[in-house]
C-alpha cells in the first residue's frame, strides 16, 4: 500500500499532535494568576506550581500524585498520560502500515486495516486529551467567575491552547488515516 493522498498529511498531523500533547502534558503553564501584580507571577500545571518574581527568581513546588487535593487534576493527569500512550501506539501502528516495512502481513488489505486501527487510536488519543484540557479549562473559568471563590483567580495558560491544537490535529490526523485505508 503506497502513501495515499490522505496518508501523507495524516502522518504529519499525528506526529505534530503527539509533540504538542507531550509539550502540553509537561508544561507548567496550564493556568496563570490573573492578579495584576508586577512583582510576582504564579503559574500552575498538572505536575508543578511555580512562582516567579520580577528579579528572575523562580520557585517551583512539585504536586505529588497521591497528595493532590483536587481529584480533577489526578483525572486530567490520567487522561493526558492515556492520550500519550495511545499516541505512541498509534505512531507504531502508522509506521507498520507504511509500504516500507516488509513483514509477514505485507499485503495491502492487512496494511489497510492497520492504518485504520492507527487512525482510530489517534482519534481516541485526541478525544482523551480534549476531555482533560476542556475539563481543566472549565474549572479555571468557573473559579474565575465565582464571586464566592476566595482563592487565587487564574486565567488559562498557553498550554491549554497548545493542547487543544494538538487534540484537534490528532483527531483530524486519525480521521485522515482511517480514510486512507478505505477504497
Amino acid at each position: 500500500m503506497g502513501l495515499t493522498a490522505f496518508q501523507k498529511p495524516a502522518l504529519l498531523l499525528v506526529f505534530l499532535s503527539f509533540i504538542f500533547l507531550l509539550t502540553t502534558t509537561v508544561s507548567n503553564n496550564w493556568r496563570i494568576s490573573s492578579i495584576v501584580n508586577t512583582t510576582n507571577w504564579k503559574y500552575e500545571g498538572l505536575w508543578m506550581n511555580c512562582e516567579a518574581t520580577s528579579l528572575g527568581f523562580i520557585q517551583c513546588n512539585t504536586l505529588y500524585i497521591m497528595l493532590s487535593s483536587n481529584t480533577f487534576i489526578q483525572i486530567c493527569r490520567a487522561l493526558m498520560i492515556t492520550s500519550l500512550v495511545l499516541g505512541i501506539c498509534g505512531i507504531l501502528l502508522a509506521l507498520l502500515s507504511l509500504k516500507c516495512p516488509q513483514l509477514d502481513f505485507s499485503d495491502e488489505k492487512t496494511k489497510g486495516r492497520i492504518s485504520m486501527m492507527s487512525g482510530m487510536v489517534f482519534a481516541l488519543a485526541g478525544l482523551s486529551s480534549m476531555v482533560a484540557i476542556s475539563w481543566y479549562a472549565v474549572n479555571i473559568i468557573t473559579e474565575f467567575f465565582d464571586p464566592f471563590y476566595a482563592g487565587t483567580k487564574y486565567e488559562m495558560g498557553y498550554a491549554l491552547y497548545l493542547g487543544w491544537t494538538g487534540s484537534l490535529l490528532s483527531i483530524v490526523g486519525g480521521i485522515l488515516l482511517t480514510r486512507s485505508s478505505c477504497k
